[in-house]
């Protein structure tokens, strides 16, 4: 019996669709043509990025399940199971009150440092480090608020309201968007307890990732605009936080634009985020998220990737300032952005060097690799030149690629 890495991805995509969905319903589903869905169930041509994730979101999946490098359901191993159900109880619990028992919780700086280290792990693609720092967070975090007042309160609220986000951006990160969605709900209820604009803003910003891994990318440019145009600075004025959050919005928002293919809007808002960067002259970080001109010039690669404008691309990548990325650069961002620029390398015909980057990513952060899209895309790319090759880069990173 072949297995599911065995099957092609039009075999995978009929498999998950089944009898009770026909292909003309998930083509209205994924908001894709029924021409595309049909393509895609005989194999006749490669899907784009977009369309896989249409076709992962109407299916109730992930995009590496439809390409073969997990299995339905059994995906993830049984730690990172264990994990995501622990966190998944802490989020829902902690924001029910179900916080019985706690009666000695952790001080605000222990509860702190706490959510600085489920950061930390969540930047480093460790699910069961971030559950782990997480649920302790959440659950004493939420026992002492209970009876918290003043600046000890504020304080803790939005300890809690960072902590939810790195839940979120986790569970998203995985494909689990309801459980994302319902971190980012009680994160932003003790946000708006809080004047503290910077923190509602950095919610708002993963809210529109949400939206953008459910493919709904007008949604996801609406949220960004959104939240850019209440927190945006005068340049000559703004404090360092509110820069922060202003790039950052706008790097969100470009990313969603490219996505829909939107070159104009996308390249609008990457201006914005370059005037931001150059501002704050040097690289940041706040509540767990990174801004300054690495981050601008990196996401810059990748949103021109997916406007299709590989030379573009390419010519960003290899400027010298970006042939060695600053060790401050987090796991999860460095190879984010190399998987860009492997797709970038693989669409102009350097497939060799396509090859080598891909493996740098595996070898370096071989669990977070799972999850992504790009690995499938790439390897199907480069299984039209060398079966070989890709079989060994399979073998070298541990993922299934054709």
């Amino acid at each position: 019996m072949s297995t599911w890495a065995d099957l092609t991805t039009g075999k995978r995509i009929k498999h998950l669709r089944g009898s009770d969905l026909t292909q003309h319903g998930l083509a209205e589903a994924s908001e894709l043509s029924y021409a595309t869905i049909q393509k895609a169930e005989q194999d006749r041509g490669e899907l784009s990025v977009g369309s896989l994730l249409a076709i992962a979101n109407a299916l109730q999946t992930d995009v590496a399940v439809i390409l073969g490098q997990q299995a339905p359901r059994r995906g993830a191993d049984r730690g990172h199971r264990a994990a995501l159900r622990q966190l998944s109880d802490a989020v829902h619990e902690s924001a029910l009150g179900e916080w019985e028992g706690i009666e000695d919780p952790s001080s605000v700086a222990d509860l702190g440092s706490a959510r600085d280290a489920a950061w930390s792990a969540y930047w480093a693609s460790d699910t069961q480090k971030v559950s782990t720092y997480a649920t302790r967070v959440l659950m004493e975090g939420q026992a002492r608020l209970a009876s918290a007042t003043g600046a000890e309160r504020n304080q803790l609220a939005l300890i809690l309201a960072s902590t939810y986000r790195v839940a979120a951006s986790c569970a998203n990160g995985l494909g689990y968007r309801d459980l994302a969605l319902g971190a980012l709900t009680s994160a932003k209820t003790l946000a708006n307890q809080v004047d503290d604009p910077v923190m509602r803003a950095l919610l708002e910003s993963t809210l529109s990732w949400v939206y953008l891994r459910g493919t709904r990318t007008d949604r996801a440019v609406a949220v960004a605009e959104r939240a850019a145009l209440a927190i945006e600075p005068s340049f000559s004025k703004a404090s360092r936080p509110q820069l922060l959050a202003y790039g950052r919005l706008m790097i969100a928002a470009a990313v969603a634009a490219s996505r829909r293919e939107d070159e104009a809007a996308a390249d609008d808002y990457l201006s914005q985020a370059h005037a931001a960067a150059a501002r704050l002259g040097r690289d940041e970080r706040l509540y767990g998220t990174a801004f300054g001109p690495t981050a601008a010039r990196t996401e810059a690669v990748g949103i021109h990737v997916a406007l299709k404008d590989y030379g573009r691309a390419l010519n960003l990548a290899n400027q010298p300032d970006m042939k060695a990325l600053p060790s401050t650069m987090t796991k999860v961002a460095r190879n984010r952005y190399k998987l860009d620029v492997a797709l970038a390398q693989c669409s102009a015909g350097l497939y060799d060097k396509a090859g080598e980057t891909l493996i740098e990513v595996g070898r370096d952060a071989p669990e977070w690799v799972k999850h992504q899209a790009l690995p499938g895309v790439i390897g199907r790319r480069l299984a039209s030149v060398s079966t070989s090759r890709v079989r060994n880069i399979s073998d070298a990173i541990g993922v299934p690629l054709i």
